[in-house]
């Protein structure tokens, strides 16, 4: 039988491994790596204390049925008498800020010991609403597209002018 390419080579192979006695002999080696010798010479100690096993949470029913407190039902700080208007703009784009800002600051300036909040809670999208916080809107403008006309159309000064004078 004639020997082809791999017959040969696994002949070669086999003599490789034969030692000067003529026998096989297995070798084990281990085979050394860089991340293996870094791991021989590091020692590995237990935690002084066992890992906190965390406990799921458990919710009742009566737990789930009522709504969390929000930031919104937190009375702000308010003086004797003192209104509290709150500006409610979209952080989409920078027009809502700048309004909110002109007419926050319009009315500190115009109306006395009034307290005025900007997005005391997350704002919807597209919003631009000044309101007093016991009910009263003067304001609303909601779910505005781009480029946000309505918004654009408002004149903040008669806005600022009309608002201030309901609340004097």
């Amino acid at each position: 039988m004639p020997f082809s390419g791999y017959m040969m080579h696994s002949v070669h192979l086999s003599e490789k491994s034969t030692n000067a006695n003529g026998s096989a002999a297995a070798v084990a080696t281990t085979r050394i790596t860089r991340s293996s010798a870094r791991g021989a010479n590091v020692t590995v100690t237990p935690p002084a204390e066992p890992p906190k096993i965390k406990k799921a949470k458990t919710t009742t029913p009566s737990s789930s049925a009522a709504a969390p407190p929000s930031p919104a039902e937190k009375k702000p700080e308010t003086l004797d008498g003192s209104k509290t208007i709150i500006i409610e703009h979209c952080k989409q784009c920078n027009q809502f800020k700048t309004r909110a800002i002109k007419v926050k600051n319009g009315l500190e300036k115009g109306v006395l010991g009034v307290n005025v909040l900007v997005n005391p809670e997350k704002p919807r999208r597209g919003c631009f609403e000044i309101r007093e916080e016991g009910g009263g809107i003067f304001v609303s403008l909601l779910d505005m597209k781009r480029p946000f006309t309505p918004m654009k159309d408002l004149d903040m000064d008669k806005v600022i002018s009309d608002i201030v004078e309901k609340l004097s």
